[in-house]
């Protein structure tokens, strides 16, 4: 059985698919090329998940579908590079191993299933968060960049305000995230406590909402 970490599968693929070795050169043909060795690949993948069986299968058709995803979205960010492309192939992570992770909490049941559940959820809202905060990063910075450039031209002064602007957009960015991560993480605690009963799951539950600031 072939068993693929996404996690090193995601950095193989940006290593094959590097923006200095492919944005700048890659032509129409080798972008089709590409695309074809994906499917080509995710086919030969599913194809070994073929002689299993069960929740093991699953897990396996969904570490191939995952590698395959990934590999689109990265081939995407680097043929066309933009900020849009790159949080895609962020997000495209983000899903492969959430749908992974889902499929191994098949395995367990009861609260333990709920709580493997809610922390694979978990770990997708944090990788999704960084995405979205370094995504409105590089769109601050790219729009103080270009205003900056244009101030310059009328009045030194404005060139600062667009400085100042990227970086409030910025720590918003970063606190929407944080709030975010908090509340899944919060979300895990809570479906910890579901084991419990009477007093000592209140005092477990307060406790979440106390560390997590609920």
């Amino acid at each position: 059985m072939k068993n693929f970490n996404i996690s090193a599968i995601a950095l193989a693929i940006g290593v094959i698919f590097s923006a200095s070795a492919m944005a700048e050169s890659m032509t129409k043909n080798q972008y089709k090329s590409h695309e074809k060795s994906i499917e080509s690949e995710y086919k030969v993948n599913k194809a070994a998940c073929d002689s299993l069986s069960g929740n093991t299968k699953d897990i396996c058709v969904a570490e191939a579908k995952g590698k395959q995803n990934i590999a689109e979205a990265e081939l995407e960010a680097n043929y066309k590079p933009s900020v849009k492309a790159r949080h895609e192939a962020n997000v495209a992570k983000a899903d492969a191993h959430y749908s992974v992770a889902v499929e191994k909490c098949d395995d367990k049941a009861g609260n333990d299933k709920d709580v493997c559940v809610k922390e694979a959820k978990s770990a997708k809202v944090h990788q999704i968060a960084d995405a979205e905060t370094q995504m409105k990063t590089d769109n601050a910075n790219a729009k103080a960049n270009v205003t900056s450039g244009d101030a310059q031209a009328v009045a030194n002064e404005k060139s600062g305000d667009a400085n100042a602007k990227a970086a409030e957009t910025k720590t918003d960015a970063r606190k929407d995230a944080t709030i975010e991560k908090r509340d899944a993480d919060y979300a895990v605690a809570k479906e910890k406590c579901d084991v419990l009963a009477g007093n000592v799951k209140d005092k477990c539950i307060s406790d979440a909402k106390l560390r997590f600031g609920q």
